[in-house]
């Protein structure tokens, strides 16, 4: 009986372990996909001059509007939305943010990160993508006009505060043995035990809320 015990909590633990690299491969395929624009941008930037330069030696206002609109637009798509201060927490929350909106979901971000965090860059991106990916998913089963994430980060003392909340459509979610039973898949469940994990091994404080119409999880890390 113990022999199978062990060999199904063996099983449970490569299964968490492979999903958790699948994980990490999609959100720094996100970030590079981001950052690739951004390079490609910047690439053509000379030649972005040489052609308004062309249109003002012509005297061309109107061909001139007509460039600087489409550069606007261009910008946008790969401008930072957010700027934490610290260069992995602005990858991933800028990667996922347009990954949101793409879906139709408002996103709302009040983010500063003034220190130089002891946590590791890998362990932020996983406790940062798997929150954001469990908000989108439970966005999308809202009307579009609904869908509404709010992510709050900021130091409290010598602790990262995390905060994210997302409208559902299951209303006040129940507790089985003391954790939110998952509605989702079993990837969606390793997400869950993937974050309580780190932050457990960080020291840290995790606590989920369920309300009416509404789920928060608030993380506390140290980083002293």
């Amino acid at each position: 009986m113990k022999f199978l015990s062990r060999l199904f909590n063996r099983r449970i633990d490569r299964r968490i372990a492979d999903y958790q690299s699948e994980l990490l491969e999609t959100h720094y395929r996100e970030v590079e996909n981001m950052y690739a624009k951004m390079r490609a941008w910047r690439h053509d930037y000379r030649n972005h001059i040489q052609a308004l330069k062309v249109l003002a030696s012509n005297g061309d206002n109107e061909g001139l509007r007509e460039y600087l609109d489409k550069l606007d637009t261009d910008l946008n798509t790969v401008d930072l939305v957010v700027k934490t201060g610290n260069a992995m927490a602005d990858a991933i929350l800028n990667s996922k943010i347009s990954l949101a909106k793409s879906k139709g979901i408002e996103v709302v971000v009040d983010a500063q990160i003034p220190v130089k965090l002891k946590m590791s860059e890998i362990d932020l991106c996983r406790i940062i993508g798997n929150l954001f990916d469990n908000a989108i998913e439970a966005s999308m089963e809202l009307p579009a006009e609904k869908r509404l994430i709010r992510v709050y980060m900021d130091m409290k003392g010598t602790q990262l505060y995390i905060s994210f909340t997302n409208f559902t459509a299951v209303g006040k979610r129940r507790k089985v043995g003391g954790l939110f039973k998952t509605t989702k898949g079993e990837g969606h469940g390793f997400g869950l035990v993937i974050m309580d994990a780190i932050v457990e091994r960080l020291d840290g404080y995790l606590s989920r809320n369920s309300e009416d119409g509404a789920f928060t999880t608030e993380i506390l890390i140290p980083q002293v």
